[in-house]
């Protein structure tokens, strides 16, 4: 009995101390390693809206698979090596598509070229007025390389991958796995920003135009 009532006032003054804490505003700081997998999950959230809706989705719901949870033997990271050339293929091509509504209002999706955009599926042609707007150039080019550099720095982000490659790294590898991917994002965040596209391709939100 004793040793439930000491319990009890320990836990009642646990409470109070919290509530103490609280009032004081002394809120209890997060340690580094749960402000570092906060700031990985903001960091991934935010490099992922730069790229492609469909490259980061078949990314993030494969990569848990292809890598065996970061448990990877000779044939998982080949099939990862696979998943990422693939993603950063898809990031890097998909810069070049954009749309436009056609006379029904439908939208359709082209590849940019010097003479203009190619419709995929040719059920209709791009109004020769527009032809110039929607020409290749190298704007394209450069969003496109910076893509494929945001993915990276997604593929840096996610831990599956990164143990798969770097199953025990050193305190030196550690620190390049974390600041690489940082670095990545924040410069590619910030060439955005400077050039923007005006492009809605495949993956990339629509226009209200």
């Amino acid at each position: 009995m004793e040793i439930r009532v000491q319990e009890s006032e320990n836990m009642i003054r646990e409470q109070e101390e919290a509530l103490l804490l609280r009032d004081n505003g002394a809120v209890p700081k997060k340690n580094l390693v749960q402000r570092a997998i906060s700031q990985t999950f903001e960091s991934t959230a935010h490099l992922a809206n730069l790229l492609p809706t469909g490259s980061v989705l078949a990314f993030q719901f494969l990569s848990p698979i292809v890598t065996n949870q970061g448990v990877c033997d000779s044939v998982s990271r080949a099939m990862t090596l696979g998943l990422l050339a693939f993603c950063g293929l898809s990031s890097f091509l998909l810069c070049f598509t954009d749309s436009f509504k056609d006379e029904n209002g439908n939208v359709t999706y082209g590849f940019a070229t010097v003479h203009g955009l190619w419709v995929i599926d040719g059920s209709t042609k791009l109004p020769s007025e527009l032809t110039e707007r929607y020409c290749l150039r190298f704007i394209d080019f450069l969003h496109a390389f910076m893509s494929v550099l945001v993915f990276a720095a997604v593929a840096l982000f996610d831990s599956n991958v990164v143990s798969c490659f770097y199953p025990a790294p050193s305190d030196e590898a550690q620190e390049v796995l974390t600041a690489l991917p940082v670095g990545i994002g924040f410069i590619c965040s910030m060439l955005f920003v400077v050039f923007p596209t005006t492009r809605h391709g495949i993956g990339f939100p629509l226009s209200s135009n």
